[in-house]
C-alpha cells in the first residue's frame, strides 16, 4: 500500500477522530509558527492554511489551522469535517457571520472572502474534494449534517 492510501486509510478511522480535533490542530500551530508560516505538519497528508477570522459571536481574531484544496486560479476550498464529528466546526460559523478573512498560505498572508458553496457549484466541488481526498465520504457518512464546503477567493 502507497503511502498516500495509508495515510488516508488511517485518517478515516474513528480512532483518529478522536484524537485528532484535539492533536493536530496544536502541532500545526506550533510548526506554523516555527517555520515562518511556511510548513504546517499536517502538510504530510494535505496542504493546509491558517485561517484567521472574527469569531462569530465574539468578534474577536480566531486562528485555525484547516486542511484545504487549492484550486486552479487562486481560490482554495474548505470543507467543515470536524474529522466526522457531530456539530459543525467553529470556523463555519465564523466564515457565514464574517466572510471577509485572512489566511495564511505558504508563508503568505492572504486576505480573503468566503463563499459557503450551495446547489449545483457545491455539488461540482464536492466531487472534485471526494476526489482530492476521498476521507470525506467517511467523515460525511457519520454525520446527518450536511459538511458545509467553502471557498476562499482573494480579496
Amino acid at each position: 500500500m502507497d503511502r498516500a492510501r495509508m495515510v488516508q486509510r488511517m485518517s478515516s478511522t474513528r480512532g483518529f477522530a478522536k484524537v485528532a480535533p484535539y492533536v493536530v490542530p496544536a502541532l500545526d500551530r506550533t510548526v506554523h509558527r516555527l517555520t515562518g508560516g511556511r510548513k504546517m505538519l499536517s502538510d504530510q497528508m494535505l496542504p493546509g492554511v491558517v485561517l484567521t477570522a472574527k469569531g462569530a459571536k465574539t468578534g474577536l481574531e480566531r486562528r485555525t489551522p484547516l486542511a484545504c484544496m487549492p484550486e486552479e486560479g487562486g481560490t482554495w476550498l474548505l470543507v467543515g469535517s470536524n474529522f466526522g464529528k457531530p456539530g459543525h466546526p467553529a470556523w463555519t460559523a465564523n466564515l457565514r457571520r464574517h466572510p471577509e478573512a485572512v489566511i495564511s498560505w505558504k508563508g503568505e498572508e492572504i486576505p480573503v472572502t468566503a463563499r459557503q458553496l450551495a446547489g449545483a457549484e457545491r455539488e461540482e466541488a464536492w466531487q472534485a474534494v471526494l476526489g482530492f481526498w476521498p476521507p470525506y465520504a467517511v467523515y460525511q457518512s457519520r454525520v446527518e449534517r450536511r459538511l458545509r464546503l467553502f471557498r476562499l477567493e482573494r480579496r
